[in-house]
């Protein structure tokens, strides 16, 4: 937790609380930011192992951390589960400190553990490769990485339902936004700026949004070069860049970056529209921007 990361989910219910009381001490979503950030800590240790990730935010992953320190590959993927379940359990407890007045505190706890199912169940339907890619990224990242972490921020705010249902229809796209936005850099972006070996993806057999585009227009014998790298641990450098070369030229890139850009502009224009602060539209607006540049 402490090597850093993009601090998205702070960031968007700090946000989310200045959208509605426009004012406040700038602790006022820190029991809050570090719930989440800890929410994703336990979510990133589980989501290393199952992807055989041995790389996170420019050192090792967790699971590869106490497996070299242990000398013991099982030994270091069991720890590894109780640290995930430590790191979920200081998340419900910030929570749960979190100052929500009254009836807000109800509703906080049950948008996280809504939010908590949610990411699980697309997880699930991630690992057993689910034709329905959307609703993958709906619920893998639409309600936690964004929504959710608006919302929170103003709930504790004391927003009304025309505001939280606003900070909704801004989060959502955002959400789904930044997962394709993953989708690109597991695939093409650079390690040395993701901290995650490159084409990783490809070798973990994720089916990526990218790979959902490119079986649409390529058939069984085109799509052979990406079959040889995907789910492939050992694909060489080479196969891995064929693979890559033939997501691009088949148009796979261009579109899931295309889909990116609208669902950017379809946030966009939910934020202008919406009835919330200035001070917190302006975090916003910095939020858009970072995902639509980001490199890592």
């Amino acid at each position: 937790t402490e090597r850093g990361g993009k601090r998205l989910r702070p960031c968007a219910a700090h946000a989310g609380y200045f959208a509605i009381t426009g004012e406040g001490p700038e602790y006022a979503t820190l029991n809050l930011g570090a719930s989440l950030e800890l929410l994703q800590t336990y979510l990133l240790i589980q989501d290393d192992w199952m992807d055989g990730d041995d790389e996170r935010r420019g050192g090792p992953s967790v699971h590869a951390g106490f497996a070299k320190t242990q000398g013991d590959a099982h030994l270091g993927a069991s720890l590894a589960i109780l640290a995930a379940d430590f790191a979920s359990g200081f998340a419900w407890e910030l929570l749960g400190q979190t100052p929500y007045q009254g009836q807000r505190m109800q509703e906080a706890l049950a948008l996280f553990g809504r939010m908590h199912f949610e990411v699980v169940s697309g997880q699930q339907l991630d690992l057993l490769k689910h034709d329905d890619v959307g609703l993958v990224h709906h619920l893998k990242s639409g309600s936690y990485t964004v929504r959710g972490p608006l919302q929170l921020g103003g709930l504790l705010a004391g927003a009304n339902p025309q505001q939280l249902e606003a900070l909704s229809n801004i989060g959502q796209p955002i959400g789904v936004a930044f997962q394709l936005r993953d989708d690109l850099l597991g695939t093409f972006g650079d390690s040395a700026v993701t901290g995650k070996s490159s084409g990783n993806d490809l070798r973990a057999g994720k089916f990526t949004s990218l790979i959902a585009e490119s079986r649409k227009v390529l058939g069984k014998a085109e799509f052979a070069p990406i079959a040889a790298a995907l789910g492939n641990r050992t694909a060489s450098d080479s196969v891995v860049e064929t693979a890559r070369r033939l997501l691009e030229s088949c148009g796979a890139k261009s579109t899931v970056e295309a889909k990116l850009t609208s669902l950017i502009s379809a946030a966009d224009q939910a934020l202008a529209d919406a009835p919330l602060r200035h001070e917190g539209k302006v975090m916003l607006e910095q939020l858009l921007d970072r995902l639509a540049s980001r490199k890592s």
